[in-house]
């Protein structure tokens, strides 16, 4: 009897298959890779996302996260915390954001947000996408390598599927170069995760900065080990404000559909 699903959660072709009367899928975020969105379109079902009613707010946090890693935010609130500031001045940072170039690896909507936020600090910004963005100025990579050789901070904001996974290799972080900073807040799948474990042990980049991980939640020891990796527990739309206009736009999506036949966000 089951016509339509509100989903926070993997939706695969068993899921699917079980409910045989199902017209939609609305699900909640702007990242679909949960749902196997081929075998509902190939059941003739509409999938749906909430696209745009987050991008300022991930933007947001990008640039929070990438701030954090420049000029370690977090251990410097753990020194006061510690009660260490009433004995010695907090170590001067060895990183910082000036005459930085920021590369985004993916020019979306949320890419683009990122994208003026970066302006806003006076640094020059590059991408790399599958192609060309319509109505984009900044300069153009057409490979992800090409990219990393051309910037010293590389922040990945695209899609986790087969062509994406695992492309922010060992090459792209060689290259990228021992005061290279990498900022993922699209999919932990993007990233070779033992690379760049190796990468930020051996010095071949200074620092990275991690709101998504592969293995959610689950983060490695050798993770945990590394002075120079900030991770935070994917929180870049988490805001009262902007997951309560997510859920919004699940609802009205099923809603819409129910009413007229049309939803409002149908994915690709």
């Amino acid at each position: 009897s089951i016509r339509g699903v509100a989903c926070r959660t993997r939706i695969d072709s068993r899921f699917i298959d079980a409910l045989p009367n199902l017209e939609i899928i609305a699900s909640y975020g702007v990242g679909y890779d949960a749902v196997d969105a081929a075998y509902a379109r190939s059941k003739k079902i509409i999938v749906t996302n909430t696209p745009d009613v987050l991008n300022d707010e991930v933007a947001d946090l990008t640039l929070g996260l990438l701030l954090s890693v420049v000029r370690e935010i977090p251990k410097a609130h753990a020194f006061v915390r510690k009660r260490r500031w009433q004995v010695s001045e907090y170590p001067l940072s060895r990183l910082t954001l000036r005459n930085r170039r920021v590369g985004l690896y993916g020019m979306g909507r949320i890419g683009r947000c990122i994208a003026r936020r970066i302006e806003a600090f006076g640094l020059p910004v590059a991408y790399h996408s599958r192609r060309p963005a319509d109505g984009v100025t900044y300069d153009y990579f057409p490979s992800l390598l090409e990219l990393a050789q051309a910037v010293d901070v590389l922040i990945a904001i695209v899609p986790g599927d087969a062509s994406t996974a695992k492309t922010v290799n060992a090459d792209v972080l060689s290259t990228l170069g021992p005061e290279g900073v990498f900022i993922n807040v699209g999919r932990g799948t993007v990233v070779d995760e033992a690379a760049l474990i190796a990468a930020l042990r051996a010095g071949t980049i200074a620092a990275a900065g991690l709101d998504v991980i592969a293995d959610e939640p689950n983060v490695s020891e050798d993770m945990l080990a590394l002075e120079n990796l900030t991770i935070l527990p994917h929180i870049g739309s988490a805001s009262v404000a902007t997951r309560t206009a997510m859920a919004d736009l699940v609802a009205r999506n099923l809603i819409a559909w129910f009413q007229s036949g049309a939803a409002i966000t149908p994915v690709p």
